[in-house]
């Protein structure tokens, strides 16, 4: 299996940790290591990282992970990594043309999600996202995350301000290329997140989520989310 990790953007919101959100260490480990790290516990045997502010930093630093761990890392320049997070996911779209894994650089999760979603029946032409019911007393900051609403296994809406959701984005994905053609139709409707390519996939039925259950995720995207993940980690629950 392959998986695809969104690593482009500025990650402004954590600069006082580190220039570079995915070198920012973490109990001594790099954010992106550590990612990766969870993705081969699960059995990953290829990444591709997309790359944008500070690029040429950010891969050097990636080729010199996949030399120490012996992983393959194909690192993909997004020259427009100031747009929304879907432009970055179809940066890679030539090296993905089977079912893939896709996540970002920031958030870490119990490596059972990805093993999870890797053994759950796979439908052509879908995009399977893992989603948080724990909504009532969330680890995640509830105004920060994107919500989604879904009915049984179909996803029917995703985004930031939902009123009527039911759980939330753990940001892990189960693709098929399917999600390309949903990203250049979104494109085409003036969004360019990867959550728009979703309620373009509702729309058209082919989108699906999958209960994480009460394992753990933490979209590491501020300092309070940053002391939250030390504390997991420390804990050893992550």
């Amino acid at each position: 299996m392959k998986c695809l990790i969104v690593a482009a953007g500025q990650g402004t919101r954590l600069r006082e940790k580190g220039e570079l959100k995915p070198l920012i260490p973490i109990k001594g480990v790099k954010l992106i290591e550590r990612v990766i790290a969870n993705a081969r516990a699960a059995g990953v045997e290829e990444f591709f990282v997309v790359t944008g502010y500070r690029a040429e930093e950010l891969q050097a630093q990636l080729g010199e992970l996949s030399d120490r761990l012996g992983v393959s890392i194909t690192r993909i320049f997004n020259r427009d990594w100031e747009r929304a997070n879907g432009i970055s996911v179809l940066a890679a779209q030539q090296y993905l043309d089977e079912p893939f894994l896709l996540t970002m650089c920031d958030h870490l999760v119990d490596p059972e999600i990805f093993r999870a979603l890797l053994a759950a029946p796979l439908v052509q032409n879908t995009v399977t996202l893992g989603v948080d019911f724990n909504i009532e007393s969330p680890l995640n900051d509830p105004e920060d995350v994107t919500r989604v609403k879904c009915d049984g296994t179909q996803l029917k809406h995703i985004g930031k301000i939902i009123r009527d959701f039911n759980c939330f984005d753990t940001g892990v994905f189960l693709c098929t290329p399917i999600m390309f053609d949903a990203l250049v139709e979104s494109q085409t409707n003036g969004d360019d997140s990867i959550s728009g390519a979703m309620n373009v996939l509702a729309g058209w039925g082919k989108a699906r989520v999958f209960d994480i259950g009460n394992r753990l995720w933490v979209d590491v995207d501020d300092p309070i989310a940053f002391t939250k993940a030390e504390a997991l980690l420390e804990a050893g629950r992550l």
